[in-house]
């Protein structure tokens, strides 16, 4: 039976990682790769004080999750596999875990940021919160 895996995507070196692993590991399962557009990153850098400006600072931020795709399926060529894909708008711990239970994933695969001490109280960290609440398995790759 085919599986579906999950790969949260942002950029980062881990999250790379994390991909190349499940291509490696579930390269005969259907695999997705999911960006987050995280309101929260706008910050100080979205004029959204301006009208248009948060539409704008938007389109942005989902042509970086298309930038990304299109380099998450150049690396998945290389094995033979064709990503499915997928964005979506929320916290990022949050949407991960509400979109693999709402379309049905049997697997998350992701990357670890590898903050320690206060930056990780403070920030407090996106895999450990998307392991304690996912009702599937969760790989984390470090």
């Amino acid at each position: 039976m085919t599986k579906k895996v999950l790969v949260p995507i942002d950029g980062s070196t881990q999250s790379d990682d994390a991909l190349e692993h499940a291509l490696e590991e579930f390269g005969d399962d259907d695999i997705t790769v999911f960006h987050v557009i995280d309101p929260v990153d706008a910050g100080y850098s979205s004029p959204v004080a301006i009208p248009g400006g948060s539409e704008e600072w938007y389109e942005s931020a989902k042509e970086e999750g298309e930038a990304l795709f299109e380099e998450a399926q150049d690396v998945a060529d290389e094995y033979g596999v064709t990503l499915d894909s997928a964005t979506e708008l929320g916290r990022p711990a949050r949407t991960i875990v509400e979109f693999a239970d709402d379309e049905g994933f049997d697997h998350i695969v992701m990357g670890s940021h590898g903050r320690e001490g206060v930056s990780r109280i403070l920030l407090g960290s996106v895999a450990e919160t998307v392991v304690r609440r996912a009702t599937m398995p969760v790989t984390v790759v470090r």
